[in-house]
């Protein structure tokens, strides 16, 4: 059975971001050895829900988070040394807004895209539209805000950055790419990647910083094979009447299973009700810590794919 979570707003979450899988800790929580790791490393880490999850539930000791958006990985560098300045400063943008919160963001999302200044990106993070970040292809912050909140208030931000603070204490943030934590990462390590999804990539608005190409994303997916590291995939979903991409190669021989997530929220965004499907892939190396494919179904309701149908 899936791990027991006390809910999914038991998990703080720092800041809103798209696509975060705080849905999912208690699957993904499932799946980690018996005893949690001593190492968990999240490239595409985003607002690293399952870190601050492992950390939550005391099934990583060290923790390594990164990713290629430098503003975001500078944010969680504050938000874990210095949370009271980011509650300080994330509240002087937040009242000084509410004389014209239009003109305000408008601002604020110009002096991001001058500056970088990563508590800037959490007040734009807040006032966005379902945290739906979008960038040009020159990588602007291009989204606009919703115009119906102001985003969190202060007292909400102070808790969840002072609870994902303490969580989060001793964890390393690092600007770099997914390829070398990947491949590099100890074999009594666990990594979990949630990388970009096929059909957001190739987008006139990303919505990441930068796109994932599929080719060197699967040769690196086998170095790791190869190098007996343990590690997770979240990619690419599976919605009532539609599909994003091209499942990964059967060649890697790794485990693929479906995990129910529930309402879509970029659905949602379009006036739609759809129910998502996460498809996740395990590595050889995991799937054997686990006690083989057996051993996985009984830790997760996970739905063995068939591909034929769902590709």
């Amino acid at each position: 059975m899936p791990w027991r979570t006390d809910g999914i707003r038991s998990v703080p979450q720092a800041f809103p971001y798209q696509g975060s899988k705080r849905a999912l800790i208690g699957e993904i929580l499932s799946l980690f050895p018996d005893g949690g790791v001593s190492q968990l490393i999240e490239p595409f880490a985003g607002s690293a829900a399952i870190s601050v999850g492992a950390r939550k539930y005391g099934l990583a000791t060290d923790v390594a988070i990164s990713d290629v958006n430098q503003p975001l990985i500078a944010l969680w560098n504050r938000i874990i040394e210095d949370p009271g300045f980011v509650i300080e400063e994330y509240t002087k943008h937040w009242n000084a807004q509410l004389d014209d919160p239009r003109a305000y963001f408008l601002q604020a999302r110009d002096d991001f895209n001058q500056s970088n200044d990563p508590v800037l990106l959490l007040y734009l993070l807040c006032r966005v539209v379902k945290a739906a970040v979008r960038y040009s292809k020159n990588g602007q912050f291009n989204q606009s805000a919703d115009h119906r909140r102001l985003g969190a208030r202060p007292e909400a931000i102070r808790k969840r950055i002072s609870e994902a603070s303490r969580l989060m204490q001793g964890a390393s943030a690092s600007h770099q790419s997914y390829e070398s934590p990947l491949v590099d990462a100890p074999r009594d390590a666990l990594v979990y990647m949630d990388p970009p999804y096929q059909g957001t990539t190739d987008v006139p608005d990303h919505r990441y910083l930068t796109g994932l190409r599929r080719e060197p994303f699967v040769d690196t997916l086998q170095q790791a094979v190869d190098n007996n590291v343990s590690f997770i995939v979240s990619y690419d979903v599976v919605t009532d009447d539609n599909k994003y991409g091209t499942k990964l190669p059967d060649e890697l021989g790794l485990l693929h299973r479906h995990v129910t997530v529930g309402a879509s929220s970029q659905a949602t965004l379009s006036g739609r009700k759809e129910i998502t499907v996460e498809s996740l892939y395990l590595s050889p190396a995991l799937v054997a810590r686990l006690g083989g494919a057996a051993g996985v179904e009984a830790r997760v309701n996970v739905v063995p794919t068939s591909d034929d149908t769902l590709f």
